[in-house]
């Protein structure tokens, strides 16, 4: 027997699918039969994808400057799991864990390369940070929690120091079995060729669509050749959206010359979710409805690819033996404006709303979930 059928349940490419789960896995897909101990009838009305992943968030409530609550931007916007980039290092990252036992949400980390995450905003302008034996015995006491590195390679970060820290980076990838390797973007020195040359398959460029000098387009809106031989080298887009770094002019001329991002993620923080311009994962979603991407496309970067991406064993996929963990929303039709990292706006007419995030089989109502009278789990 199995635990939930959630039946006619609409699928992102438009067609309907039953899903059966079972001790917290999905069981079934498709038509399914059988006995059940509870049934949930969607009726075609609301969409079903699996769970929402955030590939580049800050959740870890002690960080004195990027810091939020991992189930305030998780489960309760529809999202089922976080991955904060690069808040703590090697010094934190235990605390961090600790914290994230109480989470509903399912949270992981990218270990940032400077052994003190980020306490200042300049963790690279002192090598000294980088600690390889440090960063080693990180990863051998969380290697179920520690999912990749965080580089943050511009000029306010690593300061004098240029390239160095994204090459050190490099070599302890290489040294660690070549973890994925996200690296922030933005003001430089050092330029973005020279970042874009040392990065290789599986690494992740994040903040890809701002909108500063340092961008992944040339003047004339072409794509940057180190840029272009480095997707072609197996090299992933991050969208990493944040309070300064995406621009929608850069992100629907990118996407009209098919360079589209592997993951879409919020780079959420207590401020700018509260202020603007990210709000939520969801609200980053919607803003790609109307810059070029397609309800598939947006739903394949926070399940498939992200989990592809980063190596999630058991997440992104609708499918028999994964995890129960299932994002459940609506589309919403009503004139709207989005704003930009760089305070442009976009008048639009779709929203995805989050109803409802399923964790191990376990249904939640989002926030905007409990505002509804003709919605309930």
């Amino acid at each position: 027997m199995y635990d939930l059928i959630i039946r006619n349940a609409r699928l992102s490419d438009g067609s309907l699918s039953d899903v059966a789960l079972q001790a917290g896995k999905i069981a079934a897909v498709g038509a399914v039969t059988g006995p059940a101990a509870r049934e949930w009838d969607l009726a075609g009305r609301y969409w079903l994808s699996a769970g929402w992943i955030d590939s580049h968030v800050h959740c870890y409530p002690k960080s004195p400057i990027y810091h939020d609550e991992a189930d305030r931007i998780g489960v309760d916007t529809g999202v089922t799991t976080v991955i904060d980039a690069g808040s703590t290092g090697a010094d934190d990252v235990d605390d961090f864990w600790q914290l994230t036992r109480d989470c509903t949400t399912r949270v992981y980390a990218l270990l940032n390369i400077a052994r003190s995450g980020i306490l200042t905003q300049n963790e690279l302008g002192d090598m000294a940070r980088i600690d390889g034996p440090a960063l080693k015995a990180a990863l051998q006491r969380r290697p179920d929690f520690i999912v990749g590195l965080k580089a943050r390679i511009s000029s306010s970060v690593v300061e004098q120091n240029g390239i160095k820290p994204l090459e050190r980076a490099k070599a302890l990838q290489k040294e660690n079995g070549d973890l994925p390797l996200m690296v922030h973007i933005g003001n430089n020195p050092p330029n973005l060729d020279e970042i874009a040359n040392l990065l290789t398959s599986g690494d992740i460029i994040t903040h890809c669509y701002n909108g500063k000098p340092n961008r992944i387009l040339t003047p004339e809106g072409q794509l940057r050749a180190s840029v272009s031989r480095a997707i072609q080298r197996g090299v992933r887009l991050d969208v990493g959206h944040g309070t300064a770094s995406f621009n929608f002019e850069v992100a629907r001329v990118a996407i009209a010359q098919g360079i589209l991002p592997q993951t879409i993620s919020s780079d959420i923080y207590c401020r700018n979710r509260i202020n603007g311009p990210v709000h939520s994962l969801a609200h980053v979603m919607s803003k790609f409805l109307h810059v070029g991407m397609t309800l598939p496309q947006v739903i394949d970067c926070v399940t498939v690819h992200a989990a592809d991406g980063l190596k999630l064993k058991g997440k992104g996929r609708l499918e028999v033996g994964c995890d129960a963990d299932l994002t459940i929303f609506d589309l919403q039709q009503q004139p709207c404006v989005f704003t930009d990292s760089d305070g442009h706006t976009l008048a639009g007419e779709t929203q995805l709303i989050p109803l409802a995030a399923m964790v191990g089989g376990q249904g939640f109502l989002t926030d905007e979930g409990k505002k509804r009278n003709d919605f309930s789990l």
